[in-house]
């Protein structure tokens, strides 16, 4: 495969960094991607030159930054494939865009009501269904998995009934870097007649991602996992669900009219977007995405995939007392590893002196850990940027902690 990554990892001065007199090597991409310049520099761009309220304004700098913002939103539609702009949110992130669907959607949810998910999710979509449990009596219907990290089909077939009220799981795990069947999962909850939530937030950089081939009514991920900034997101939903649910947060920008008697709402998407957005992010969320399908998000996967066959190959064949969770036969480039019995903060800190960023702990998935009998784990991940030579000096960092360790 010609991916010249030297010439890509130019573009992301972070890399260019040392940590404690080594080079950096950042396998923490599941957490955070770092930036390209080309996004670093369209924000710079928007503040120094456009900075303005959206939708606001009759003058020039304000219909400039609402002209970025909605180019943006149409760079998001197409990118996903989605139908129509109206049904591209713009969100703070992941967490937000779960949360709203369960706030609305959970509006009209009756008692007794049930939502499945998997044993794999991340707490951002655990924990906003147990907030709506606070106002309805519904119940959590969880997906179990095999040793793989595989989701139990079967299972999962089984869980409906005529309480089922909605389906929401990740399309990636976090954790285990499984790539669930989000298209089967759709069909059969749609044969229920029941929508479906797909967390993306992992899914997002690393593979394509057709909202209408995957025919999900909801979809929502981050943009500081895709190379853009933080602090922004998108939420789409499926126009005829967005129609029908009340509106999230109340206050500018999502009104049509307002008297101390009424409201009346404004159109899609700008119901659900309550008060200023982070306009200038979302400008550069739109730089975010050239980048990556200028490289082509095909050849990013394949480079990831590489260097995931690589990394676990090595690890595997040097390290007996390593323990590595997920073996999916669909995965993407996520390692999530014991090191024999040495605690994941300990192998994370030692790595660290050695250059090497590594995330430990649980990563905001304590019932997955806790079904595998585990606390915690140390998990490296990839991106388009990072290289074998990265995956030797890590393995070779193994090598030398694991005398300290064990």
């Amino acid at each position: 495969m010609n991916f010249d990554v030297e010439y890509y990892r130019r573009d992301f001065p972070a890399l260019q960094r040392t940590l404690y007199g080594r080079p950096l090597t950042y396998f923490d991409n599941t957490a955070t991607s770092q930036t390209p310049k080309c996004v670093v520099d369209a924000i710079e761009s928007a503040y120094y030159n456009s900075k303005a309220n959206v939708h606001r304004g009759v003058h020039t700098m304000s219909q400039e930054m609402t002209a970025l913002q909605e180019a943006a939103r149409e760079r998001v539609r197409g990118f996903i494939n989605a139908e129509s702009t109206e049904e591209i949110i713009f969100t703070r992130g992941t967490t937000e865009g779960i949360n709203l669907v369960a706030a609305c959607m959970g509006d009209s949810f009756k008692d007794g009501d049930e939502v499945i998910i998997s044993v794999m999710e991340h707490h951002s979509n655990i924990v906003p269904w147990q907030l709506l449990q606070r106002r309805k009596d519904i119940k959590l219907r969880v997906i179990p998995m095999d040793e793989c990290g595989v989701l139990n089909m079967d299972a999962y077939r089984g869980l409906f009934n005529e309480h089922t009220a909605m389906v929401s799981v990740t399309h990636v795990s976090n954790v285990l870097g499984t790539v669930n069947p989000v298209k089967e999962i759709v069909a059969e909850a749609h044969r229920h007649g029941v929508p479906v939530l797909i967390d993306g937030a992992q899914a997002i950089s690393h593979r394509k991602v057709d909202v209408r081939d995957i025919d999900c009514d909801f979809y929502a991920f981050s943009a500081h996992k895709m190379y853009g900034p933080t602090g922004v997101g998108v939420l789409y939903g499926r126009k005829s669900w967005l129609e029908k649910m009340p509106p999230y947060q109340g206050g500018g920008e999502m009104i049509a009219h307002v008297s101390f008697d009424h409201t009346t709402y404004a159109d899609l998407p700008f119901k659900f977007e309550a008060g200023t957005p982070d306009f200038v992010c979302i400008a550069a969320m739109h730089k975010a995405i050239d980048y990556m399908e200028s490289i082509g998000i095909k050849r990013i996967e394949e480079h990831e995939q590489e260097l995931l066959k690589y990394a676990t190959e090595r690890m595997a064949a040097e390290f007996p007392q390593i323990r590595i969770y997920g073996n999916a036969p669909v995965k993407d480039a996520i390692i999530s590893f014991m090191l024999g019995d040495a605690h994941p903060y300990d192998v994370g800190l030692l790595l660290d002196k050695q250059g090497i960023a590594v995330r430990t702990g649980h990563h905001c998935a304590q019932p997955l850990l806790e079904s595998l009998g585990l606390e915690g784990v140390a998990r490296a991940s990839f991106a388009l940027y990072n290289t074998r030579e990265e995956v030797d000096r890590f393995i070779a960092a193994l090598h030398r902690i694991e005398p300290m360790l064990l």
